[in-house]
């Protein structure tokens, strides 16, 4: 089945993680740097979201913790996945099941991000070893030191083509020369 890719603004907007392991707390993190506004519901949670600043609901899975929920994360055993996907699929939102593609409508990929440029890797949920695999290659080839700088110049070319009115088609082919221009002394 062919994916749409997207990027998320979460900022501010509840997202509900189901299970309170690992799985889970390897999630978090991201959740959080998104300014995701985030409730964990599970029996027990590790250490890290104890400690998190989340809101946590030490108890199983209910049908309303979805209420208002924008994405769900379901990193829960498999049955508690099952019933998570149900109730997101009835209120039209999205769930990431973890390690659960026929319950998942989101697949969260490996993502690479390099002074405000952000890539992200999808197996279409069918190999997330190798999103791993593939992130790391991406991130020993893309300077760190480099990418920062390619980011300013293209900023700057963008205000300056919006403010000259030049044509998104025109745009790459001078970005290419700009970015080469950074080299040119070298």
């Amino acid at each position: 089945m062919p994916l749409f890719p997207v990027f998320l603004k979460l900022a501010g907007r509840p997202v509900v993680i189901v299970g309170g392991g690992p799985v889970a707390t390897s999630k978090l993190g991201a959740l959080l740097a998104a300014d995701a506004r985030v409730t964990v519901v599970a029996p027990e949670v590790t250490p890290q979201i104890a400690a998190s600043d989340v809101q946590i609901r030490r108890r199983r899975f209910e049908v309303s913790d979805l209420d208002d929920a924008w994405l769900v994360v379901a990193a829960a055993p498999p049955a508690v996945n099952r019933a998570v996907a149900a109730a997101a699929e009835a209120r039209q939102v999205f769930v990431n099941a973890v390690d659960d593609p026929p319950n998942a409508s989101v697949y969260l990929g490996g993502v690479v991000r390099r002074g405000g440029v952000t890539v992200a890797i999808s197996t279409d949920g069918q190999a997330p070893a190798l999103a791993g695999l593939v992130r790391q290659a991406l991130e020993a080839l893309l300077p760190e030191e480099e990418v920062p700088r390619w980011m300013s110049v293209a900023r700057d070319q963008r205000a300056e083509w919006i403010a000259t009115g030049v044509p998104m088609d025109r745009r790459r082919p001078l970005l290419l020369r700009a970015l080469a221009g950074l080299y040119e002394d070298c």
